[in-house]
């Protein structure tokens, strides 16, 4: 078995969810985007970025404008639409749940199986 492969197939299992997370932070240009998930060791290339980025926004949970830029063509910010929002609360929903379910299972049977509030508040640190 191949780690790189599993690990890459679970990075691809909460992309859209990352995505979303830094385009609810606020109106998004697709290199800001890829420059927040690289700090958060998240890597994703324009080829992968791009195609995502339109099939959210043909689900209609993105949104986006243009705008002039004095250094090159113009630039398309992208923002959540109020399906996107709702949308990104059942994915986060889902991701804390999963997340803890993770997280029981892998830790030490001494260990308190139970999440915390400071866990919650860990994973949205993260986002």
């Amino acid at each position: 078995m191949n780690i790189e492969n599993t690990a890459s197939q679970m990075r691809k299992g909460v992309l859209e969810f990352c995505i979303l997370s830094v385009i609810k932070q606020g109106e998004a240009y697709p290199s800001d985007i890829i420059d927040k998930m690289k700090k958060a060791n998240l890597n994703i290339l324009e080829g992968t970025l791009y195609p995502l980025l339109t099939r959210l926004k043909n689900a209609e949970l993105l949104s986006y404008r243009w705008e002039e830029s004095t250094s090159g063509p113009p630039r398309k910010y992208f923002s959540l639409t109020p399906k996107g929002a709702e949308f990104y609360k059942e994915l986060e929903t889902t991701w804390f749940e999963l997340a803890n379910a993770v997280k029981t299972l892998t830790q030490s049977e001494d260990a308190d199986p139970e999440p915390t509030e400071t866990d919650n508040n860990n994973f949205n640190t993260q986002q």
